[in-house]
């Protein structure tokens, strides 16, 4: 079985000629495209669900991170078993199974059909992603090559981010919020026809048991925490409820990474975070994917709650970042290569801290030509300046065996990072509007709102848009724009408290990879070829340090002996 796998690696790897190469890569990024650009979609049509659905803010949080828990979750199991059965096989179910969760979400009615749809979405799309970039690994197999395939791989994922609320604005401009998930139908099925066509199989010469405990443990924790987090508003930041479930969430983490430290065949390699080239760009991306995805969610209660925006002049107005992101992202690993990766992911780091602080500046009356476009396209330019070094740094930390696994590990950092960002970001604007809006909005007579509209008005500033579209007698006129004003600055308020927490976190982050990582762009130089040689395929098979100089400078320590 090993032999044969081998064997198929190795073909996969002569047979693709120069353009092979490129179509696969072709193939495989719109496979990419078609699960990261769900997410913006989706973004852009919750005030329509709002409405529709009757969600409150947690209902629209839910319907965001049910994907994203899902996905982030099983992104580890799915790698691993890939890597086992074959990574074009999974990739082709995953787009398979994305294709017909779509087809389920879009024919759903109710909200909990929804949040259901988008959870099954999520653990197929957790057996497309790691795939894509395992089959990368494979198929670029010099230092130079697999730079830039990753380069173009991580530019196409930004670019996804960024064009969704175009792309949705224009689909909910003809048609309802259901399109959002029926647009995903025929996307899948190009991509499953592309990727048959021309991608090769390959597979690990190698594989381990399955980790379900791990698993298990993993997905119960993050869950947990992140659903305290999204009902925190609701029930109180400290209340009994709350704090039960931060320590239940705690307690469940804190058991999966002691079983990972103990059990043969780890879900997750804890060994990896022992290699700083690993571990420091992991946490640069958790923290940028936290501040994009909380960024985003914000940013729609924004365009849509504040400004008023149909959904295709939000996707517009937001054209600016998606241009940011396909511009910064190819060029910061060419930059990379002549400053080091170290001082190109700081200033990523940096660019976004900068970025949510004008962001978090803006008020009622902020033009657009002015603070809040220079916050897109900042946040755009630091988004893109750190994905690319960081992922490279990631995957060419880990042997071509073990890519599967590397990249569900890099992927699971991203997602878990922009689950939390919705959620904590999210619940701080939310938490804040409540406290500003609720004592005037239960004032307002039951003939002009009733007990549900006020329920979602005092939850989340896109009722602003059905507050402001429902007829009214004109002498309530004026009452109800000073009613719709406070809406808009607490949801203002609360998305500054939100920006300043985003933005302390970026400071720390950027202290630590700077503090953590070399400067001299010349000792940086396997971070940013993909550097990957025989001493780190024995660390990662045998859990041993070797001895002698660390790539990264000084000596490497002698680790303690892996349990059996």
């Amino acid at each position: 079985m090993a032999i044969s796998a081998s064997i198929q690696q190795s073909e996969a790897r002569i047979a693709l000629s120069g353009r092979g190469r490129v179509a696969a890569l072709i193939a495989i990024c719109l496979a990419e495209l078609l699960v990261v650009l769900d997410n913006t979609l989706v973004n852009v049509a919750l005030p329509s669900m709002a409405v529709q659905l009757q969600a409150d803010m947690a209902g629209l949080q839910w319907i965001v991170d049910a994907f994203t828990l899902a996905f982030s979750g099983l992104l580890l199991a799915m790698g691993h078993l890939g890597d086992r059965y074959g990574r074009k096989r999974f990739l082709v179910w995953g787009l398979a199974g994305v294709a017909v969760m779509s087809a389920a979400g879009a024919m759903s009615s109710g909200l909990g059909q929804v949040i259901a749809a988008r959870a099954g979405m999520g653990i197929f799309a957790a057996m497309v992603f790691p795939a894509t970039l395992a089959l990368l690994t494979n198929i670029f197999t010099t230092a130079k090559e697999r730079a830039a395939a990753i380069a173009v791989w991580t530019a196409m994922a930004g670019i996804a981010i960024a064009i969704g609320p175009t792309v949705g604005g224009w689909l909910l401009e003809h048609f309802s919020w259901h399109s959002v998930f029926w647009i995903n139908v025929p996307v899948a099925v190009i991509a499953i026809a592309a990727v048959w066509i021309t991608t090769p199989e390959s597979r690990a010469s190698h594989v381990d048991r399955l980790d379900r405990i791990g698993i298990v443990l993993s997905l119960a924790g993050v869950t947990l925490l992140v659903w305290s987090i999204i009902e925190a508003p609701k029930h109180g930041w400290l209340s009994v409820e709350s704090l039960l479930g931060y320590a239940i969430s705690a307690a469940a983490l804190a058991a999966f990474v002691a079983w990972e430290l103990r059990v043969r065949t780890p879900v997750l390699n804890m060994r990896l975070f022992r290699i700083r080239r690993f571990a420091v760009p992991a946490l640069a991306i958790t923290v940028s994917y936290f501040c994009a995805f909380g960024f985003l969610f914000l940013i729609t209660q924004y365009f849509q709650g504040v400004k008023e925006l149909s959904p295709l002049e939000f996707g517009i107005h937001s054209l600016p970042f998606a241009l940011a992101v396909g511009i910064g992202a190819p060029a910061a690993t060419l930059i990379a290569q002549r400053l080091g990766a170290t001082a190109v992911i700081v200033a990523g780091v940096l660019t976004l801290a900068v970025a949510m602080y004008i962001a978090g500046q803006t008020t009622v009356d902020t033009p657009y030509l002015g603070p809040v476009l220079v916050a897109m396209v900042l946040m755009g330019i630091g988004f893109a300046v750190v994905q690319g070094p960081a992922t490279e740094s990631i995957m060419g930390s880990v042997p071509l065996e073990e890519a599967g696994a590397g990249s569900a590990v890099n992927d699971t950092t991203r997602e878990v990072g922009g689950a939390l960002g919705v959620a904590l970001l999210g619940s701080i604007m939310s938490s804040i509007y409540a406290d500003r809006v609720a004592g005037r909005i239960a004032a307002v007579p039951e003939a002009i709102m009733n007990a549900r509209q006020k329920e979602l008005a005092a939850n989340t500033p896109i009722s602003v848009l059905e507050i402001m579209k429902a007829p009214i007698n004109p002498l309530l006129e004026q009452p109800r724009a000073d009613l719709v004003h406070a809406m808009k600055v607490a949801a203002l308020e609360g998305s500054h408290a939100a920006s300043m927490v985003a933005v302390g976190t970026l400071v720390v982050c950027a202290v630590i990879v700077a503090v953590t990582l070399p400067w001299k762009p010349e000792r940086n130089r396997s971070l940013l070829l993909g550097w990957r040689d025989a001493e780190s395929a024995e660390e990662m098979s045998t859990g041993q340090t070797p001895p002698g100089p660390n790539p990264l400078g000084g000596e490497t320590p002698e680790p303690p002996t892996p349990q059996r």
